[in-house]
């Protein structure tokens, strides 16, 4: 297990989730502060937006407008000069909170959901994938998805990844020139396909859990393990050839590529993600850590 040195870039959080590296500068929600930052690379924190109902998953337009899931009133939100407004409403399609994202080069976003009431002890469901286009029109891309977290697309821009938290996996999909997906694949496994009607059912089966992820120039995926308190660097098929263990004993829920080298490794950390014991206290942090190879892709 890889030793590293970790930098702080942001402390005094509740739950960091949706990191990106954007305009020279790192950027994540916080959920239950309900606010999106800004911190530049040596640390400092500008709240940029205020969230009501939860944000998560983050991502940009062609013309610079910012989408932020809101995650419990299933709405993507779209910050413009400022100004908040409602960019689509996906409750419809929702079985569960609104949950992590990527948007592609032309604006289109595709995004996931729970499936089920996690944080009310529901019983797990499977969920679907949804492409909300620039416009807003919503479409459901796929369905049967065992908690679709963490996404990203492949430089070309024709391939999406997306990890499934309760399904010891990642799925590819091709993304046809109308944003339609097909080809259906395992992208990686890490195990058998969990199987029962519980949670306590599943994480006894949860190999890996895929959460907030990031793509590297090799075709690798830097993926925060949700159940693991590390993030694993993971080769196409599944095979893990790298890990670092959380600092400090806390968990880590996503990470992301990026600085001016593309190198650093920024991994959100919290000692466990329920809201009942994250909203009260501060003890979300930012960190850092610098690996060998750069980011590719999107987000």
């Amino acid at each position: 297990m890889a030793e590293r040195a970790f930098r702080t870039v942001l402390e005094g959080g509740s739950y960091f989730e949706g990191p990106r590296w954007h305009g020279g500068a790192w950027w994540a929600s916080d959920f239950y502060r309900h606010t999106v930052s800004r911190a530049a690379p040596g640390g400092g924190e500008t709240v940029v937006a205020e969230v009501e109902n939860q944000p998560s998953g983050l991502g940009w337009l062609p013309d610079g407008s910012l989408l932020v899931v809101s995650m419990k009133d299933h709405r993507l939100l779209r910050l413009t000069d400022g100004e908040v407004s409602t960019h689509a409403d996906l409750s419809d399609d929702c079985g569960g909170h609104l949950n992590d994202m990527v948007v592609d080069a032309s604006g289109r976003a595709f995004v996931g959901d729970f499936g089920f009431d996690l944080m009310g002890g529901g019983a797990p469901a499977s969920a679907s994938m949804k492409r909300v286009d620039p416009d807003g029109t919503v479409t459901v891309v796929a369905e049967d998805l065992r908690f679709p977290n963490g996404s990203v697309i492949t430089p070309d821009g024709g391939t999406l990844i997306v990890g499934e938290t309760w399904g010891n996996r990642f799925t590819a999909f091709d993304i046809a020139a109308d944003g339609s997906l097909s080809g259906r694949r395992v992208w990686g496994s890490f195990g058998p396909e969990p199987v029962g009607g519980s949670i306590e059912e599943l994480l006894g089966q949860v190999v890996v859990a895929p959460d907030g992820c990031t793509l590297d120039a090799e075709g690798h995926i830097w993926v925060a393990d949700g159940f693991g308190s590390r993030v694993l660097r993971v080769a196409p098929g599944g095979a893990i050839v790298e890990e670092i263990s959380a600092p400090d004993g806390m968990g880590v829920f996503a990470c992301a590529l990026g600085g001016d080298d593309g190198r650093q490794l920024l991994m959100c950390c919290a000692p466990d993600f329920y809201e009942h014991t994250r909203a009260p206290v501060r003890e979300a942090v930012l960190v850092t850590t610098e690996v060998a190879v750069p980011h590719a892709g999107l987000p």
